[in-house]
């Protein structure tokens, strides 16, 4: 699970490289922030969801919850 202040930097950066090794991602949107709104949108319904799970921390607790 990934979450992070600087989506365009770490968190990108982390998506990218644990994708390349064949981890399976989960994205908090809602735990993750950039200081550009656009650059976080596109992140998030553009460039994340080819390699990760992108949900919010709400969907996750019930999700795990629900288990």
């Amino acid at each position: 699970m990934l979450m992070g202040v600087a989506s365009s930097g770490c968190v990108l950066s982390a998506v990218r490289w644990a994708a390349d090794i064949d981890y399976k991602l989960i994205v908090l949107s809602d735990c993750c922030a950039d200081r550009d709104d656009e650059v976080q949108r596109v992140l998030m319904e553009k460039i994340f969801p080819g390699q990760a799970t992108v949900t919010t921390s709400k969907e996750f607790i019930e999700a795990a919850a629900n288990k």
